[in-house]
């Protein structure tokens, strides 16, 4: 296959998957016009039109669609590859992108990745922060975090943090004159400060468990984020309750900026678990970071 081929079949494999040339150029460092060009050069040589233009988006047509499945895990292979090819140097090298939970990455990934950083000047770290369950093959990431090791067949879960406490908490600003809580559902008598979930765009619920009894909470007030930091600061800032791990509660907590509340009703879920795909060869610089990242029990 000649070179412009290999190179105009990745991008319109970029292109299709961003379902914009703007987007695909800037990723590209293409202009938009020159990789409009590329793609309507290969639709040519092809003879079939892959793509479906709008002035507003674009998708893939019936034969589109096809050859993508065919291109994507062929360039993937290929990917890997020249990614493990790194190990015959004297020191690995290359990027790994990971998508994450900020809290997961503040706590977990990068006190334990910034020596690996300083160690090998060649290994690069890119962190995305998302509260969604990330398909990593489809979003070209390296691995992923989340709550538990249930991951797809495909799927490696290697365990990278202890289990995860959640707590609830508010100010005593927030709590004066106010009634505590008695039982979860009494959170619907206070202002609580709500997360929006990527997925859907809906609000998390409040997740409970006592004596095996588990109970979830909708609740309700004047502030919502997509943030848990943010939330944080919010009940730090007299806006109500928050739901969010215990470990960041705590330094308030023990100051009394924080007031706990319902701490027998605190949950506890299983710990954070770098996921990542089930392949014959990794790259060194992912390898270094999976083992950089894994988890040994304090006992």
């Amino acid at each position: 296959m000649a070179k412009e081929n290999l190179n105009d079949l990745r991008a319109f494999v970029v292109v299709a998957r961003e379902r914009s040339f703007t987007r695909a150029a800037a990723q590209l460092g293409l202009s938009r016009s020159a990789l409009s060009h590329a793609l309507l050069a290969l639709e040519e040589r092809l003879g079939v039109r892959l793509l479906t233009r709008t002035t507003r988006s674009v998708s893939t047509t019936e034969a589109g669609a096809r050859l993508l499945s065919t291109l994507v895990p062929r360039l993937d292979e290929i990917d890997a590859e020249l990614a493990s090819l790194s190990s015959l140097r004297d020191k690995p090298a290359g990027t790994v992108r990971i998508t994450a939970h900020d809290h997961a990455i503040v706590t977990t990934l990068w006190p334990r990745l910034l020596p690996l950083l300083r160690e090998y000047p060649d290994v690069q770290v890119e962190f995305s922060v998302d509260y969604a369950l990330t398909d990593i093959a489809a979003q070209r990431f390296d691995a992923g975090v989340r709550s538990g090791d249930r991951v797809d067949k495909d799927m490696i879960a290697v365990r990278i943090g202890p289990d995860l406490h959640m707590a609830v908490a508010g100010s005593p600003e927030y709590l004066s004159g106010k009634r505590m809580p008695v039982i979860p559902r009494d959170l619907t008598d206070h202002q609580c400060i709500n997360l929006r979930l990527p997925t859907h765009g809906g609000l998390f619920a409040w997740e409970f468990e006592k004596d095996g009894q588990q109970v979830n909470v909708r609740v309700h007030g004047q502030t919502i984020f997509n943030n848990t930091f943010l939330m944080l600061q919010a009940a730090l800032d007299g806006m109500g309750l928050a739901y969010v791990p215990l470990d960041l509660m705590q330094p308030h907590i023990e100051a009394g900026r924080l007031i706990p509340v319902l701490q027998e009703w605190w949950p506890k879920f299983p710990g954070y678990h770098l996921y990542y795909a089930n392949r014959r060869q990794i790259s060194p610089a992912l390898a270094l970071v999976i083992e950089a990242l894994r988890y040994r029990s304090p006992s």
